[in-house]
């Protein structure tokens, strides 16, 4: 392996941004200092002008594998993530089949040990029936990102609604607990309320079926059972205003027992582009209206919303009910219904470009994209040595150009769907270097180079109950 020296860099880390020299080694970060002289073992990257980040930590991706490989690949999806800049993912368990023990979750790190060009963790799956089984990963605590509870929208039979099981598992969890909350009930009431009233039902009518009170009465359910128990709860993909009540900043991240995030889509979209996208950015939870937005974005900037995620769940286009035409451009096809329109965005190649959009807007500072999509990450689920740039710590970097226009087009989606919502959008910055645990797997300097020689490390955890 390599060593390398940064030189002149703008070093974007723990609130502050400062230019220095910085000295990879043996995998990890050896050494930060004004100068640093290189040596003849080390290769020199001239960083004049570039901003070094700590690698953006996705902790909520869908990469497909087991079971559904015609959408995705761990190795696809991890690739399209590290030229993104995102070093390492905690991946969910609604594959086939769901990662509900011990045994089959143990198989997706297997399969991530040999192919993944990131650094890995995967959730435990809960149903209303194995509760016993999940509660088998104390035992496994640092080595497994926490358990993933589906109370609304999942796949197979891993909605749990069953209250003495999620007692259960919050009353005896020692790892964190990530939910995805939306209630059944309301879902299903609103869904035969708007259907029985027009014939048929378009992208449009999503975030009314799916609607702030879906979200707002399963998260209050979940933060019920997590004050009632202690128990470390995250609460994924906050969509909702509504939401927005039951969550403080009063408290740092690494004292507060309940935390949740918010998506860069989320973020992005509202409900005004249904009618130019459809259901290219029909996911669960609902792109809401824009004053969620709004809201989403002020609760993210005061605190009380902690992460910045992807949810990146990839579908082909036929099951989105799109196809190309001759010119490449995307076009809803003939037929698709609300029903058969799959659920779910793209997204992991792409979520700090997006944020660095928003800090060219003036949205959002480069030390607070920083905080919330690597530092806050960390933090939250106690990681070993990753998610800041620290001497000691694992060389999970990445090099933007801020000056190096970018857009995304269908010749340089690297997911194997082989599209994005955001297709024609343009950055205003670009990746140019993506380190993991020291190897420079990804280099651009309008060629992409690889280096795909050595795959990265399963996460590791530094947990207290």
């Amino acid at each position: 392996m390599y060593s390398y020296v940064l030189k002149n860099i703008n070093l974007v880390n723990e609130n502050t941004t400062s230019v220095k020299d910085v000295l990879i080694k043996n995998g990890r970060i050896e050494k930060i200092a004004g100068t640093i002289t290189t040596t003849a073992n080390e290769r020199e990257i001239n960083g004049e002008g570039k901003y070094l980040l700590p690698g953006v930590i996705d902790d909520q991706v869908h990469f497909r594998e087991p079971g559904l490989t015609h959408k995705a690949t761990i190795y696809t999806e991890s690739k399209a993530a590290v030229a993104g800049g995102v070093t390492s993912f905690m991946e969910m368990p609604n594959t086939i089949p769901n990662a509900l023990t011990i045994d089959l979750l143990e198989q997706k790190y297997a399969l991530a040990a040999q192919t993944s060009l990131a650094n890995y963790s995967f959730f435990m799956g809960t149903s209303n029936t194995n509760a016993d089984e999940v509660l088998k990963v104390n035992k496994l605590k640092d080595k497994i990102c926490g358990i993933k509870i589906f109370m609304g929208s999942s796949t197979g039979n891993m909605l749990v609604d069953n209250y003495l099981t999620l007692d259960k598992i919050f009353g005896e969890a020692e790892v964190l607990i990530a939910t995805h909350c939306e209630d059944e009930k309301i879902i299903k009431s609103n869904y035969e309320r708007i259907k029985s009233s027009k014939p048929l039902l378009t992208a449009a009518d999503h975030p009314l079926i799916r609607d702030e009170d879906a979200c707002f009465e399963s998260s209050f359910t979940a933060i019920q059972f997590a004050k009632k128990h202690n128990s470390r709860l995250h609460i994924l993909h906050i969509s909702t205003a509504k939401e927005l009540q039951l969550f403080t900043n009063l408290l740092p991240l690494k004292e507060k027992r309940i935390t949740c995030e918010v998506c860069v889509h989320h973020l992005h979209f509202s409900a005004n582009d249904y009618e130019r996208l459809g259901y290219l950015i029909k996911c669960n939870p609902a792109i809401k209206a824009p004053h969620h937005r709004e809201a989403l974005w002020q609760a993210l900037l005061d605190d009380r919303i902690d992460i910045i995620a992807t949810d990146h769940a990839p579908h082909t286009l036929e099951e989105k009910g799109y196809v190309r035409n001759e010119q490449g451009v995307l076009k809803s096809a003939d037929g698709i219904t609300y029903e058969h329109a799959h659920a779910g965005l793209p997204l992991v190649q792409h979520p700090l470009l997006l944020m660095l959009h928003y800090y060219k807007q003036g949205t959002i500072s480069l030390e607070k994209i920083v905080q919330k999509m690597s530092h806050a990450v960390a933090d939250c689920y106690q990681l070993q040595n990753r998610g800041y740039i620290r001497e000691g710590y694992w060389a999970d970097l990445v090099l933007v150009d801020m000056n190096r226009p970018y857009t995304i087009a269908p010749g340089n989606i690297l997911y194997k769907c082989g599209w994005s919502p955001l297709e024609g959008f343009g950055f205003p910055a670009a990746v140019t270097h993506t380190f993991v645990n020291g190897n420079l797997v990804y280099e651009n300097y309008g060629k992409e180079l690889w280096n795909e020689s050595k795959q990265g490390e399963r996460l590791m955890f530094e947990r207290s109950v």
